[in-house]
């Protein structure tokens, strides 16, 4: 018999219908508002999953504050619309960043910064400091490393036949760590570079920029754009299996070495 979990066939994203008509979900809805709960409810088999989490947000240690703090932080985003019965947010994600920092005592704020971004990274540290937070950035093309010491073919460079370094992930979550961060920012790291960082990271890591060179980091106008500008991404794959395999065994082949 297989040890390989079972692959649902449903999740929560086929449940979003529901809350795009009502406004509420079975999850989400006050107990006597409910919808019915769907068949293919994720909460129904994880029931246990569930439960034990709730309880580590009860503990009396570092992640059942930061979860706390975080829902405070939720919470003050919004702000009551006098008269209206609504609510509207009106703190940005910078402004949400800089407030869990601070309830949580944080003040030492590492910034893993794409090399592409350094401007955004000054802007960001100042007004950090300006915040009483101590902003301390690194590179990722901290050390600069040329790609073909790291293995990939010089062919495979942005601009073939010139000096081009590696990012260096690995480097930077290790600098945040030995500087003794509280809290460390990811800006624009590549994907695959932000996975390195936050698994190397001593300090929790949250996201403020994801690096999308098309969208001006904005990868979100992907999705909204799907059935128009991105139709593509219905139409047709994004590697062809061709070019899957001709790349895989170039990674495999690398790795043997």
């Amino acid at each position: 018999m297989s040890d390989t979990p079972h692959f649902p066939t449903h999740s929560c994203a086929d449940c979003t219908g529901v809350l795009q008509k009502t406004g509420k979900t079975n999850c989400y809805g006050a107990p006597d508002e409910r919808p019915p709960q769907p068949g293919y409810c994720i909460a129904e088999p994880h029931a246990d999953t569930i439960q034990a989490a709730f309880e580590t947000y009860r503990a009396d240690d570092h992640d059942a504050r930061l979860a706390f703090v975080a829902a405070k932080v939720e919470g003050l985003c919004y702000e009551q619309v006098d008269g209206a019965g609504v609510v509207a947010a009106h703190w940005t994600r910078v402004e949400d960043l800089v407030a869990l920092a601070r309830l949580m005592g944080y003040e030492k704020i590492g910034i893993a910064t794409c090399i592409g971004l350094l401007d955004e990274t000054r802007r960001l540290s100042d007004i950090l400091r300006a915040q009483g937070l101590q902003p301390f950035s690194v590179c990722c093309k901290a050390g600069s490393i040329d790609k073909t010491e790291q293995g990939l073919a010089d062919q495979d460079k942005i601009r073939p036949g010139n000096f081009e370094a590696i990012c260096n992930p690995i480097a930077q979550a290790k600098i945040c760590n030995a500087t003794g961060t509280d809290m460390n920012v990811i800006v624009g790291l590549c994907v695959g570079h932000d996975m390195l960082f936050s698994k190397y990271s001593d300090a929790p890591v949250t996201t403020l920029v994801v690096k999308d060179r098309v969208t001006g980091h904005n990868p979100v106008a992907v999705l909204y754009g799907q059935n128009a500008y991105y139709k593509r991404l219905q139409k047709a794959p994004v590697m062809t299996d061709d070019e899957l395999t001709r790349h895989r065994l170039e990674i495999e082949a690398k790795g043997a070495k």
